[in-house]
């Protein structure tokens, strides 16, 4: 296997057959390199190079257990060679021919060295360097396993043919970011992605996901990077994520890449920002001499692995005199351990500190636990060894060979065994290295803990499985989140305070859609909870509380009986109806007297009757209504004011007559003595009855409910149906009641003995007032009291009939007896004949 990682450099070779495990500094130069000034290089090695090295001890501890196993690659050891690549392509496509060429070498299309070629390259961590690499290796077929995060797009646009990556997808990641802006409520968030083609794709789908979650961006900015280094340019956008109110800033891009913005960040102390970030970063490069830590209390996406058997007890006896050919460890060991050291071989002596080991190292320097890079090259190394052990079966079995000769084979030869390569590793998880068959990644989310600072904890906090059911894809643990310095409670991240419920959202113009105004609901419209766009209307049966909250059912009213307005509307329409039965009563007893046959007896009857029955009307309206009383109410109503007012009319033409007669040989006697305004009344009631057939028939009156017109009531009510017939009916009322006032009008100074003209105008006067005020009246009310009105012209109309044409005959037949008398009748008419 040949390893590229940056910055770090270790050149091991790899044979054909017999693959020597010795591992031997091919260029001691760069040994020297390193300590040529002195422990400042030494301290620089230490800060910036520990964590790309334990991929290197994956590597070795890889190998050596696969060399450990007699069953697995029998007869055949695996060997490495480590080497670091300088910045920039040029110095990376350099060593690349080294390796295609033999040490020393750099010759295109040929091989000067006489060792075997290496069987697989094994590149990472960053993509740059893999990508550099990948342009070259993909022209000679030469298998590529990278350990760095998995790009999408890279394998999907089939760039590299012979590119292998090892990390699982990242295809849920943004789906899980989101996940946890949505689960603590953070819809203000800022955004840190490195400027490039994956930086691009990653701000799509964050912003996809992130509308569909109602999460917003306070901000983006695109962190620019010099391919193939390790720093970023000059963050030039402080002020920005100073001044602005997200609270909450991903951070996503590799790590190494984004240096610089990571150290800007420690630098500027922003302690009361949450970071979320997609990968581990080595925080031992920054160290300073600050209690506080800006990044004190982030989240941490990292795939979800298990822990490899053994692999720390392999990092803990590792020392220099066990691998005495890896210089790292001798300069680990003199740095840290007061080895003494021999600059011209780079190696440590003696006086060491006893038992001195790796794991003595503080946290925050060099972690024991297997990181996601050393992860993958632990994996990428059995995908290797597991493709070398199927060819080598396939080999046997079709090719015969020599005793004692090598078996020969090209590096493009192991194509189709690593592309079908599917085995589960020590840990129980499988590894597949074919793109498409690979499954979608759970993670594990990390609350990094760095307080008081060089803690440099990682704390597992929860995880995130975007197979698992909608509910159940996220898990976390509250009591184990340790949030950014001074806070106990989860943080706030947004651009405007929730709206309570009884509020809805009013957006801003100009501004995204996080940032909003809370607007009151409208009148009876409703919102049970936080941050409703729209206020949901409540259904006709029920009414908005005065908050805003709950729909609450509306009460069923009318005019009932048990109202105090409903009792005292039935207790004068029977005392009326009463009171005019009393009156009938009193006429018939007195039926001989004077007063009483004057101006048609048989009239004042039929119209005492027919009041007694219009002043039981309004029981018809009391009470809960149905399809019976709704249509009773305005038929019999229309037909017997209609029998009422034509009465009225015929006594007021009766009163005509009378005085028409007088004159001998007149057509009036005849009509009188034929009792020909008697007539009138059958008339005008079957034209009536003809109005009120062809309302049946065409649109009758019906039960209807009203939920608007008075708050929390729905008002049960007869609809009239149709307007037209009721105003045609209520107008053939007026045109009667029009007629017999004119006629009574003109009849009033008829001198005549017991002549009521005049009380049948003034009657009909006030009949047609309390009519004319309540059309008015009646439209501008709602509900029961629309119905009360309507009751009361009825009584009112009734009343005036009743009181002003028969009060004043009762009056002289109980109270003044002797005015009806002939005898009176006569000195009366005697006392008119003397005066002209």
């Amino acid at each position: 296997c040949y390893f590229f990682n940056e910055r770090e450099r270790k050149d091991v070779d790899l044979g054909g057959r017999e693959f020597p495990s010795e591992i031997f500094f091919s260029h001691p130069s760069i040994a020297g390199k390193i300590l040529k000034h002195g422990f400042l290089e030494t301290e620089a090695f230490k800060l910036f190079k520990l964590r790309n090295y334990q991929c290197i001890l994956a590597m070795m501890f890889a190998i050596e257990e696969i060399n450990s196993n007699p069953y697995f690659l029998p007869n055949t050891s695996l060997g490495f060679q480590v080497q670091n690549v300088a910045d920039g392509q040029r110095h990376t496509l350099a060593h690349l021919l080294g390796l295609l060429s033999g040490p020393g070498y750099a010759i295109p299309n040929y091989r000067c060295a006489r060792q075997s070629i290496s069987a697989a390259v094994l590149t990472g961590p960053s993509w740059a360097i893999s990508e550099y690499i990948g342009i070259l290796l993909d022209v000679y077929k030469f298998p590529q396993l990278t350990f760095g995060p998995f790009d999408t797009s890279l394998s999907e646009q089939k760039r590299f043919s012979f590119m292998y990556q090892v990390a699982p997808k990242d295809t849920s990641m943004t789906l899980a970011i989101v996940s946890l802006m949505v689960h603590f409520h953070w819809n203000w968030v800022g955004l840190f992605i490195i400027d490039d083609d994956k930086g691009a794709h990653i701000l799509s789908d964050l912003r996809s996901e992130m509308e569909k979650n109602r999460v917003c961006i306070a901000f983006v900015e695109m962190i620019q990077v010099i391919r193939g280094s390790f720093m970023t340019t000059a963050w030039k956008n402080q002020v920005q994520i100073l001044e602005s109110a997200a609270n909450v800033i991903i951070i996503y891009g590799d790590t190494d890449s984004l240096l610089s913005l990571i150290v800007n960040i420690k630098q500027m102390l922003l302690t009361w920002k949450v970071w979320i970030l997609n990968s581990h970063w080595d925080h031992s490069k920054f160290d300073n001499y600050f209690l506080l830590d800006s990044l004190h209390g982030a989240l941490i996406f990292s795939h979800h692995k298990k822990e490899i058997v053994n692999f720390i007890n392999f990092i803990q006896e590792a020392n220099p005199f066990k691998y005495p050919e890896d210089i790292y460890l001798h300069v680990l060991w003199h740095s840290f351990f007061n080895c003494s050291f021999l600059r011209k071989d780079c190696k440590v002596v003696d006086n060491c500190l006893p038992n001195a080991s790796l794991g003595f190292l503080p946290g925050n320097m060099f972690a024991m636990a297997m990181s996601e890079e050393s992860y993958n090259v632990y994996n990428a190394v059995y995908a290797v060894a597991h493709s070398l052990h199927e060819m080598m079966l396939n080999q046997e079995q079709i090719q015969t060979h020599g005793k004692g000769k090598e078996m020969m084979f090209f590096p493009w030869q192991l194509h189709p065994f690593i592309k079908n390569t599917q085995f589960i590793n020590h840990a129980g998880d499988q590894v597949v290295l074919d793109w498409k068959r690979k499954s979608h990644a759970e993670y594990d989310i990390l609350n990094f803990w760095n307080f008081p600072k060089g803690l440099g904890l990682t704390v597992k906090i929860g995880t995130f499985s975007p197979n698992a059911p909608e509910d159940q894809k996220l898990s976390l643990s509250y009591h184990m989140i340790q949030w950014v310095t001074g806070l106990t409670e989860i943080p706030q991240s947004i651009c405007s305070e929730s709206c309570d419920p009884g509020f809805r959202k009013s957006h801003q113009e100009g501004k995204a859609a996080c940032c909003f105004d809370c607007t009151p609901c409208p009148e009876n419209e409703i919102s049970n909870e936080t941050d409703v766009d729209q206020c949901v209307k409540c259904p006709e049966s029920h009414y908005a509380n005065t908050e805003n909250i709950h729909c609450i059912h509306k009460k069923v009213t009318f005019l009932t009986y048990d109202d105090p307005l409903g009792k005292t509307l039935s207790f004068l329409s029977l005392g009326f109806s009463s009171l005019t039965a009393v009156v009938l009563g009193v006429f018939l007893k007195h039926r001989d007297t004077p007063i009483v046959k004057a101006n048609n007896q048989a009239l004042s009857y039929i119209l005492l009757i027919t009041l007694a029955l219009c002043f039981l009307c309004p029981l018809l309206y009391i009470g809960r209504p149905s399809t019976v009383t709704c249509i009773l109410q305005q038929n019999i109503f229309g037909l017997l004011f209609t029998v009422a007012l034509s009465t009225v009319l015929a006594k007021t033409l009766t009163v005509v007559l009378a005085f028409k007669i007088t004159t001998p040989g007149r057509m009036g006697r005849w009509l009188l003595i034929s009792k020909a305004p008697n007539f009138i009344i059958p008339i005008y009631t079957t034209l009536q009855v003809v109005l009120c057939g062809i309302w049946l028939a065409t649109s009758p009156p019906f039960i209807d409910q009203d939920g608007y017109s008075e708050h929390g009531h729905i008002i049960i009510m007869c609809n009239k149906g149709s307007a037209v017939a009721f105003y045609c009916i209520l107008g053939y009322l007026g045109t009667l009641a029009l007629k017999s006032y004119l006629l009574a009008f003109l009849s009033r100074n008829l001198p005549d003995t017991f002549n009521e003209a005049k009380f049948l105008a003034f009657s009909m006067l006030v009949f047609c007032s309390v009519w004319v005020t309540f059309l008015p009246v009646y439209h501008s009310t709602k509900g029961k009291v629309m119905v009360a009105m309507e009751v009361l012209s009825i009584l009112a109309s009734n009343t005036s009939l009743l009181g002003i044409i028969f009060g004043p005959k009762c009056y002289i037949i109980l109270l003044r007896p002797e005015m009806n008398s002939l005898h009176c009748i006569r000195d009366k008419t005697y006392a008119r004949n003397k005066n002209p």
